[in-house]
C-alpha cells in the first residue's frame, strides 16, 4: 500500500508556470544528472570524507538506486531517510529521486515517538539510518520499531562493514550494487519527490508533499535570488539537509544550481568558522542561534586564525532575526544578511540582498521579512474570521500560493482542510501586514509553537507526555524569551502530592517517553494552581509574566536546566 499524496493546487496553475519557465519541468534526477554532464568533475561536495565530484557522486547515487531497486522499491513508494549531514544524506537523496521513490528525511536525533509517528503515517516501506551516531544508535532503534510498522519491509543501516544490527541491511552492500542495467525513472515533475517535517503547532509533527517542480522551481528560485552573478553556489549547511531549511541542499544546489553542499556532520561554531576560513562558501544557511554562538567566539580570547573571507550572503532563518544579531554578522561576515521568513508548509519571503531597510519600515509594526516574490510564492492578507483579502497596511492571517507551494499534508485531510484553501492557498497561521511598498511585515502568531534556536516545539506534545508523570497533577508549557536561542521551554507544574518533580526527574521521563532533548523545559516554574482566563483556560500570557520575573529559589525546583541540545532548523 502507498500513502496517497493529492495536489490541491489547481492543475492549470502548476502546467502554467512550467510553460513560463518558472519551473524546470524535469524530476530531480534528470536535472542533476544534466549538471553532472554539463561540468564532469565540478565539485558536488565537500564534508568530513573530503571532495566528492558530480561524476563520482553521480556514480555511487545509481549504484544505490540499483540496489533501492534490488530491494523492490517502487516509484512513489516512502522512503525514510535519517543521516546525518555528509555525502550519504546526498547519495540517497538523488538515488530515491532517480528510483521515483519519494524521500521522508528527518533529522539524526529525532526520538523514537517522533521517528515512529513519521514512518507510520506516511506508509514509508523502508528506512536509511546510522549504525551509529553520537552515542546513540537509531538503526537498531529503528529496527526494534519494525513489529509496530507493518508497511516497514526494510531497514537499511549506514556504518563500518559488519556492524550492522541483526534484521537490518547494510548499506555498503546496496552501495556495491552494479548500475550498468539500471535505467532511471522518469516520474511525473509534479508528482511527489520529498516529504517535509514541521513540527509546528500539532502535538505529532506535520509532514508536507512537495512535488520535483516545487522543490526545484519554486525553492530553486528562492536561492537564484540570491545569485547575482549566476554562477554556481557554494553553501555551507549549518542545519540538517534532513530539516525543511536543508532541502535547499541536493534538490536545489546540485539538481537546479550545479552548486557545491558545504556539509558539517555536526554543527560547532568551531566548525563552521573553520569551514568558511577553508571552503570560502558563497552562501552560509543557518538559523540565528548558530550566528550567535559564531559571534560568540569571534569576540571571544581566541577567536581564530586569520579574516573572515566575505560569502555572497548569511541566509538566516527558523526563527526571529533580531536587529542586533543581524548587524553584528553583517560586520563580523562582511556581506548582506538575509532574513528568511519560511516554513515547510509552504512560505517563503526574505529581505533579499542589498536592500536596506527604510527608516520608515524599521519602525514600523512588525518585522520586516522583505517583499514577496510570486515565482517563489506569492503572499496576501486576510481576515482570520471571514478569510476575505485585506488592504495594504492592514494586520491579518499571512497565506501563500506560488510555485513552491507543497502538495498536500501528509495522511492528514483534517490538515488538508484546516490550513489549505479550496483555491490552495496555504493559511500560515501568522500574522502580518503588507505595507504600501509591498513589503511584508511579521506581526506575531495565531499558533502557539515555541522557537528554539531554529526547532519548533509543540507546547501540546510536551504537555501531554509530562501529564502522565506520577508527580504533575497539571502542567502547561510555554515559550520565554532568551538571547541566545530565541526562545526557551518552561513547563508550570502544579504537583501531585507534597514533593513536586525537579526539572532533571521531568527530562528523564520525557526521555523515557521518546522526546528527543531539545523539546525538554528548560525552566520550571511550580504553582499551588493554575492562573485560568475568564474562559476557563490557563492563562499562558500570566504565566510568560510570571516567568519573566526574577526567579526565586525554590527547593522542589532547584534543578539545573539540562546542557543546550544542537539547534536544528525547520524553516524554509
Amino acid at each position: 500500500m502507498t500513502v496517497a499524496l493529492h495536489d490541491l493546487l489547481p492543475a492549470g496553475l502548476r502546467r502554467g508556470w512550467a510553460a513560463d519557465g518558472i519551473c524546470p519541468d524535469l524530476d530531480l534526477y534528470s536535472l542533476f544528472r544534466a549538471r553532472q554532464i554539463a561540468d564532469l568533475h565540478a565539485t558536488a561536495v565537500v564534508d568530513a570524507k573530503g571532495k566528492l565530484c558530480y561524476t563520482a557522486l553521480d556514480r555511487k547515487v545509481r549504484c544505490l538506486a540499483a540496489g533501492l531497486a534490488g530491494l523492490g522499491i517502487r516509484p512513489g513508494e516512502v522512503v525514510g531517510v535519517q543521516l546525518p549531514n555528509g555525502r550519504g544524506a546526498v547519495i540517497a537523496d538523488l538515488a530515491l529521486a532517480a528510483v521515483g521513490a519519494v524521500a521522508l528525511p528527518f533529522p539524526v536525533g529525532r526520538g523514537s515517538l517522533e521517528a515512529q509517528a513519521l514512518l507510520r503515517r506516511a506508509e514509508a516501506v523502508a528506512v536509511i539510518a546510522p549504525v551509529e551516531h553520537r552515542g546513540s544508535r537509531p538503526a537498531a532503534e529503528l529496527r526494534a520499531l519494525v513489529p509496530a510498522l507493518p508497511e516497514l519491509r526494510h531497514v537499511i543501516a549506514a556504518g563500518r562493514v559488519g556492524s550492522e544490527p541483526e534484521g537490518t541491511i547494510p548499506l555498503s552492500g546496496l552501495l556495491r550494487s552494479d548500475p550498468a542495467a539500471f535505467v532511471p525513472a522518469r516520474p511525473d515533475p509534479d508528482s511527489a519527490a520529498r516529504i517535509l517535517v514541521s513540527s509546528g503547532s500539532e502535538a505529532e509533527p506535520k509532514m508536507v508533499a512537495y512535488s520535483h517542480n516545487a522543490l526545484a522551481g519554486g525553492r530553486g528560485n528562492f536561492l537564484a535570488s540570491l545569485m547575482p552573478e549566476g554562477t554556481p553556489p557554494r553553501c555551507l549547511f549549518l542545519v540538517p539537509l534532513g530539516s525543511a531549511f536543508g532541502s535547499n541542499g541536493t534538490a536545489v544546489t546540485l539538481a537546479r544550481h550545479g552548486g557545491t553542499l558545504i556539509l558539517l556532520e555536526h554543527f560547532t561554531p568551531e566548525a563552521a568558522l573553520a569551514a568558511v576560513r577553508e571552503h570560502r562558501p558563497t552562501h552560509i544557511l543557518g538559523v540565528p542561534t548558530m550566528v550567535r554562538m559564531m559571534l560568540d567566539r569571534l569576540e571571544g580570547p581566541d577567536p581564530g586564525a586569520g579574516e573572515l573571507p566575505a560569502p555572497t550572503a548569511l541566509v538566516l532563518g527558523g526563527s526571529a532575526l533580531d536587529e542586533t544579531t543581524a548587524e553584528d554578522a553583517a560586520r563580523a561576515f562582511g556581506c548582506p544578511v538575509v532574513n528568511l521568513y519560511g516554513s515547510a508548509d509552504g512560505v517563503n519571503c526574505h529581505t533579499g540582498l542589498g536592500e536596506e531597510v527604510t527608516e520608515a519600515e524599521a519602525n514600523a509594526t512588525g518585522v520586516v521579512a522583505g517583499r514577496p516574490d510570486p515565482r517563489v510564492a506569492d503572499i496576501h492578507i486576510t481576515d482570520p474570521d471571514t478569510h476575505e483579502q485585506l488592504p495594504d497596511g492592514e494586520i491579518g492571517e499571512i497565506i501563500a500560493r506560488g510555485p513552491m507551494t507543497p502538495m498536500c499534508y501528509v495522511a492528514s485531510p483534517e490538515l488538508d482542510a484546516r490550513y489549505r484553501t479550496p483555491e490552495g492557498w496555504v493559511r500560515t497561521g501568522d500574522l502580518g501586514l503588507i505595507d504600501r511598498d509591498g513589503v511584508l511585515h511579521l506581526v506575531g502568531r495565531l499558533k502557539d509553537i515555541v522557537i528554539r534556536g531554529g526547532a519548533n516545539i509543540s507546547p501540546a506534545e510536551v504537555e501531554r507526555e509530562l501529564a502522565s508523570h506520577p508527580r504533575v497533577r497539571d502542567v502547561v508549557c510555554v515559550g520565554i524569551p532568551d538571547r541566545l536561542m530565541g526562545e526557551r521551554l518552561a513547563a508550570c507544574v502544579v504537583p501531585r502530592g507534597p514533593q513536586a518533580p525537579t526539572l532533571d526527574s521531568l527530562g528523564e521521563h520525557l526521555t523515557r517517553r521518546g522526546l528527543e532533548q531539545r523539546k525538554h523545559p528548560e525552566r520550571l516554574l511550580v504553582l499551588a494552581e493554575l492562573p485560568l482566563t475568564p474562559a476557563g483556560k490557563p492563562d499562558r500570557a500570566a504565566l510568560r509574566e510570571r516567568l519573566a520575573q526574577p526567579a526565586r529559589p525554590a527547593p522542589t525546583s532547584a534543578a539545573p536546566a539540562p546542557a543546550p541540545a544542537p539547534p536544528l532548523a525547520h524553516a524554509g
